[in-house]
């Protein structure tokens, strides 16, 4: 169990690489584990436009089955220009423009409760 742990960790860290090695802005990685019983990150990228976030999205696709990561499901079909997520399972990728971003403010929502003292 912890092995797989390490490798979600990795693989959260290389998606995170290549969304900024992709232009992807202000990219963020939330640990979810022990938060969400669903997903153990999501990692949220700005994109500057609908283009953009095609084009990451394609490339992504690429690197994941060079990686052998399968991908679980895409918002894409519906066309958003704002934003598309990519489920991975394990890990939640968010590509947003700025002014989604700013809307649903994912990093405050998902943000780990402090644990009283």
């Amino acid at each position: 169990m912890e092995d797989m742990l390490q490798v979600n960790n990795k693989t959260a860290e290389e998606i995170a690489f290549f969304l900024r090695d992709h232009k992807g802005e202000n990219v963020t990685v939330i640990d979810l584990r022990g938060i969400c019983n669903w997903t153990d990150f999501f990692i949220i990228a700005t994109v500057s436009s609908k283009t953009h976030m095609d084009g990451i999205e394609k490339h992504f696709k690429t690197f994941c089955r060079d990686k052998e990561i399968d991908i679980s499901g895409s918002s894409g079909k519906n066309n958003d220009d704002q934003w598309r997520l990519l489920d991975l399972g394990s890990i939640i990728i968010h590509l947003m423009t700025c002014a989604a971003r700013d809307f649903y403010d994912l990093e405050r929502l998902w943000a780990p409760i402090p644990k009283k003292q």
